[in-house]
């Protein structure tokens, strides 16, 4: 079916929008990829570059049979606002390691956390999905 100008309009407007993307990979290291905000919208590929592809192909087609169906295109969830600080107690002995490993790294307390649980977050993941929220090339 035909898309109208006004269709066409509203899919660019609904495309625009800073949807959530999921990522994870499996075991078997395929990847998952989702917008929450869209039911349904879903897709697996052999990398985490195709399963990004594959989720913006998937969404445009979601919002696509959405708009010729009539079915209310939902908006994304406004992002919260994160200071980007926090404060953590930790046993003496926990505080010690980390400072001594960040010292025979060579680097901060600070930055040495911020890269541990980068690491136990999956940062590959995480780092595609903050490049792709704020538009930003791979």
């Amino acid at each position: 079916m035909a898309r109208t100008a006004l269709q066409r309009n509203n899919l660019d407007h609904y495309l625009k929008l800073p949807y959530a993307i999921e990522l994870r990979q499996y075991e078997d290291g395929t990847w998952f990829a989702r917008m929450p905000e869209l039911r349904g919208c879903m897709t697996e590929a052999d990398t985490m570059e195709k399963a990004v592809a594959m989720i913006r192909d998937a969404q445009r087609e979601w919002i696509a049979a959405g708009l010729e169906d009539g079915t209310p295109i939902p908006e994304p969830e406004q992002a919260r606002a994160y200071s980007g600080q926090f404060r953590a107690r930790l046993p003496r002995s926990l505080h010690q390691q980390l400072a001594e490993l960040a010292e025979q790294e060579g680097t901060s307390l600070n930055q040495m956390l911020v890269s541990l649980l980068s690491r136990a977050l999956g940062a590959p993941a995480t780092a595609a999905l903050a490049r792709e929220k704020s538009g930003r090339p791979k």
